[in-house]
């Protein structure tokens, strides 16, 4: 059974992706670009709601703990030049990767997801911040024409953090009790539960996974898998087995 990532990996990979993300601001045509995946945001948008959120974080992970109100965020927009944007953003994730340093993994502290399968702690925010770092990458990349897919082991993790923060919940299922399964090819499997107890996740042996028979299954790449959960690529863009209809009410289900 695959292990989840460790910290200084997670640090890593925020520092990677942030940098990605950067260069794409770089080499965008203009701050004024269009993103076709965030409709109503330019460019500029996009990079002061990355550097924005890496500030909060920052402040989150060092001042706050489980059950506190939520904090506001700083209200400091980002610089609206490119070359001094590309330093704020630098220095917004600089101030994440050195709070989550000081911090330490096992630190307690305030998030807005049900602490199931994701606990609320330092650890876990770090795992959501990779991510937020690399979707944002490809929304940037895409607003200058040339989206790139997602780096395999970024991408696994990332769909499986999906089902543990976001669709780990206590939030009764609307519909019909049903599973979906999600594969890819490189090898990891998961089957997410929805039922009048909610949602959550397991993962699957390859056994497992070859025997299953879920309400439905995906198959993909994890950059596929990844960019689907996070509605930036459409349905046909992976293989869709079972009742089709169960795919359309995750993406409905708030």
């Amino acid at each position: 059974m695959t292990e989840n990532l460790d910290f200084p990996t997670l640090l890593q990979m925020i520092d990677e992706r942030s940098a990605a993300f950067r260069a794409a601001i770089t080499a965008a045509p203009s701050l004024d670009a269009d993103v076709p995946s965030c409709p109503g945001w330019k460019l500029y948008d996009l990079a002061n709601h990355l550097s924005e959120g890496d500030r909060f974080w920052a402040h989150i992970v060092l001042n706050t703990a489980p059950g506190d109100e939520r904090p506001s965020k700083d209200g400091l927009a980002a610089p609206g030049e490119r070359e001094a944007l590309v330093a704020w953003l630098a220095d917004s994730t600089e101030q994440l990767l050195a709070a989550l340093r000081e911090a330490g993994p096992d630190r307690a502290c305030w998030a807005w997801w049900e602490p199931l399968a994701s606990p609320h702690t330092v650890a876990a925010v770090a795992r959501r911040r990779v991510p937020e770092s690399m979707i944002h990458t490809y929304d940037a990349q895409l607003a200058s024409g040339a989206p790139q897919e997602l780096p395999t082991t970024e991408a696994l993790d990332a769909a499986e953090e999906f089902l543990a923060t976001v669709c780990t919940v206590t939030t009764p299922w609307p519909g019909e009790p049903a599973t979906m399964d999600y594969h890819t090819v490189e090898g990891r499997s998961w089957r997410q539960t929805l039922d009048a107890v909610g949602s959550r996740f397991t993962r699957l042996t390859p056994a497992e996974a070859a025997d299953s028979k879920p309400t439905a299954a995906l198959h993909g790449t994890a950059s596929e898998l990844a960019l689907l959960m996070y509605m930036r690529v459409p349905a046909d863009a992976v293989r869709l087995e079972g009742d089709a209809r169960l795919l359309q009410q995750l993406q409905d289900w708030d």
